[in-house]
């Protein structure tokens, strides 16, 4: 019968100490407070990061392959209206950052205005990624737009 008292102690103690290991994990998750449903062995939701609204970007590589010569350039204001620099033209467009870093684009306004053979296939290769873009993160001081070309901008100055 000792045995089993110790049994039941020892089990006890180790419950208790379970429970005061979650506590702090349940706190964060309900503000403060307990919440009976935290479970710290479901994967918990990451928190979303923060669009950089407002911050100017210069285009630095479309699909892995560097751009060279004018870069093109993207800045998003507090109205959600993507503008910049395409590499010979300027363009417009309203630009949605979503939830769980989805990314949409609307329709891009761009000038007509005509140059150099490579300067526009360029310009036309950065616009339909732009377009198609679906995703977006930062990821070392760089963003990503990505969707159907990855394209990667750094702090324009």
């Amino acid at each position: 019968m000792a045995r089993r008292s110790r049994s039941s102690a020892l089990s006890l103690i180790l419950a208790a100490a379970v429970s005061l290991a979650t506590l702090p994990a349940m706190a964060q998750q309900s503000g403060g407070q307990r919440n009976p449903n935290f479970d710290p062995n479901v994967p918990q939701p990451r928190q979303d990061k923060q669009f950089p609204v407002g911050t100017a970007w210069s285009l630095q590589s479309i699909g892995g392959k560097p751009v060279s010569g004018e870069r093109p350039s993207l800045i998003v204001d507090d109205q959600l209206r993507g503008k910049g620099f395409g590499g010979c033209n300027t363009y417009s467009a309203t630009m949605y950052p979503l939830r769980e870093q989805g990314f949409a684009v609307g329709p891009v306004a761009v000038t007509r205005r005509a140059c150099e053979t490579g300067v526009m296939g360029t310009e036309r290769a950065f616009l339909v990624a732009l377009r198609n873009a679906r995703k977006w993160d930062i990821v070392n001081g760089q963003l990503v737009l990505q969707g159907a070309a990855e394209l990667r901008f750094v702090r324009a100055l």
